[in-house]
């Protein structure tokens, strides 16, 4: 095959030109072509109003003229000769005692996958409740401020992810095809196909929820078991060597644990920190959510014709001069701001959409990097309490309800009293309160810095009337779990996993970790 990129055509235009534009770029006719892949799509918007999509795509052809153009073209970067990626990993006898996987997260749940059809029967812990049980228990909070510690946005199957916007874009660099199998694995059990290709895939919270399902669904066909509502309290350790687990139901002999516990289970960072597992403190980025109306930044990002595409999306990035980054994080496109706590008298937030992103504003995170100016890092558990102090803070600002400030007051640091123009998406009582108050002197300076800037990358983005939520502090998580070149701890058989160990952050990065840390457990068992 033949892989061609900057393929553009209008976005008025059918797939129809699709064809005929890579023949024309081909110089071929389009009977030529026997079937084409596109392999990414995204969106170019620098000549608004026209707006184009630009592909990447596979083309089959026959054997013969393949090699004739990859000959003629062989000076063009964009025409390449193209084979696809597979992800491949090592299969072994299942011998031996069952790998535990504490954790249903994408880490967790991939690892668990890829057990499963080695046919290792793997045993997953998870200290939330199924994914349908869960949604219940979220919904009710949302109504309701009655907190489920054990079964929240945080807590349950499929991880903090499940309730987010299911973004499913990485930074990381792919040479194992990881990525690609995430993306099939989760299209195999629901998801839209375009998230295959289009730049910036997403499923949405809602079609997340079954696919997850799914999965385990699948994992438990394949000889896997699950328990939910059963939390690791503690491991046992042998002459350096992992033996066993304590579990809220009883205790567990194995020698694999896949440790995938998400960045919120504090209460199993203390029990590692105290059994002696070699860890360390983090940086990591705080500050809140911010609303605007989605078709503002639609139309600013794409130009009078936004309504012909999905809403839009954005990225934003401030360096400073005191030395602190901030930036955008977590952007949903027509979301929600979600009441994510899994901590009494405790507040955190987050952003939410559904797969059709329909409501009306767009959120994200503006956060600000912290680190040795707001705790001890000699400390590993610093960072954790560092977080807590502030969602205490935030919890008291407004009595457990999601505190919120127009931009413009919080400049000011006088209380908002009425919503602007628009009013905000949000899932959770809300009231308005000073968040100035949460942060030190020099985070808010900061946020307002950034602000400033960004409303000159897109303008109207610092309006006075952009809805500020707090708080957001659950961005990565706050510790590390070492692990060396065999993916173990310093506890032979622990293998820290995902994003609450410190190797991840967002859904496929986590699973695409915890496909890697599989991959060991089934070459460590192999030697």
């Amino acid at each position: 095959m033949i892989k061609v990129d900057q393929i553009k055509i209008e976005i008025e235009e059918d797939d129809v030109l699709l064809q005929k534009t890579i023949a024309k770029k081909l110089r071929i006719n389009t009977s030529d072509i026997k079937n084409i892949s596109v392999l990414k799509r995204s969106i170019d918007a620098r000549k608004k109003p026209t707006l184009f999509w630009v592909y990447s795509v596979a083309v089959a052809l026959d054997t013969s003229l393949e090699s004739k153009l990859l000959k003629k073209f062989s000076k063009d970067n964009n025409i390449n000769s193209y084979k696809k990626r597979e992800y491949e990993f090592q299969k072994i006898e299942a011998k031996g005692k069952a790998p535990v996987v504490v954790g249903c997260g994408p880490a967790g749940l991939f690892a668990a996958y890829i057990f499963a059809l080695n046919g290792m029967n793997p045993v997953v812990f998870e200290r939330g409740k199924m994914v349908e049980e869960r949604t219940k228990d979220i919904l009710q909070f949302w109504e309701t401020g009655v907190l489920n510690t054990a079964s929240n946005v945080q807590f349950g199957e499929g991880g903090a992810g499940t309730f987010s916007d299911g973004k499913l874009n990485t930074l990381v660099n792919d040479k194992q095809g990881r990525n690609t199998f995430v993306l099939e694995t989760f299209v195999k059990f629901g998801a839209p196909s375009n998230i295959l290709y289009d730049s910036k895939p997403h499923i949405g919270t809602d079609i997340l929820k079954t696919v997850v399902a799914n999965m385990r669904k699948e994992i438990e066909r394949l000889g896997g078991e699950f328990h939910f509502n059963c939390q690791v309290n503690d491991f046992i350790i042998e002459d350096g060597k992992i033996v066993g687990i304590i579990t809220d139901e009883k205790q567990y002999s194995c020698d694999t644990v896949v440790l995938a516990i998400g960045h919120s289970a504090r209460d199993t960072f203390k029990t590692l920190y105290n059994k002696g597992f070699a860890m360390e403190a983090k940086d990591f980025a705080v500050g809140f959510r911010i609303e605007h109306p989605q078709s503002m930044i639609s139309e600013i990002m794409y130009g009078p014709k936004f309504k012909k595409l999905e809403p839009a999306p954005y990225k934003l990035a401030a360096n400073l001069a005191n030395g602190r980054g901030v930036y955008s994080f977590c952007m949903c496109p027509g979301g929600y701001v979600v009441n994510a706590s899994s901590e009494a008298n405790k507040l955190v937030v987050n952003g939410m959409s559904y797969s059709k992103r329909d409501s009306s504003n767009a959120n994200s995170a503006i956060v600000v990097s912290v680190g040795a100016n707001e705790f001890d890092k000699t400390n590993p558990l610093s960072g954790i309490e560092y977080q807590r102090s502030i969602e205490a803070k935030a919890y008291e600002l407004c009595n457990g309800k999601i505190p919120q400030q127009l931009f413009g007051d919080y400049k000011n640091g006088c209380l908002t009293k009425a919503y602007g123009d628009f009013g905000s998406q949000t899932k959770g009582e809300t009231d308005f309160g000073l968040l100035s108050d949460i942060y030190s002197k020099d985070i808010n300076a900061s946020i307002i810095e950034a602000m400033e800037q960004f409303g000159h990358k897109i303008n109207g983005f610092d309006r006075d009337d952009a809805i500020l939520s707090g708080i957001e502090s659950r961005t990565s998580s706050p510790v590390r779990i070492n692990r060396n070149e065999l993916f173990q701890s310093n506890i032979s058989g622990l293998y820290p996993c995902g994003e609450g160990a410190g190797y991840a952050g967002g859904i496929t990065s986590a699973a695409m970790d915890g496909l890697k840390v599989s991959e060991a457990v089934i070459r460590n068992k192999n030697n």
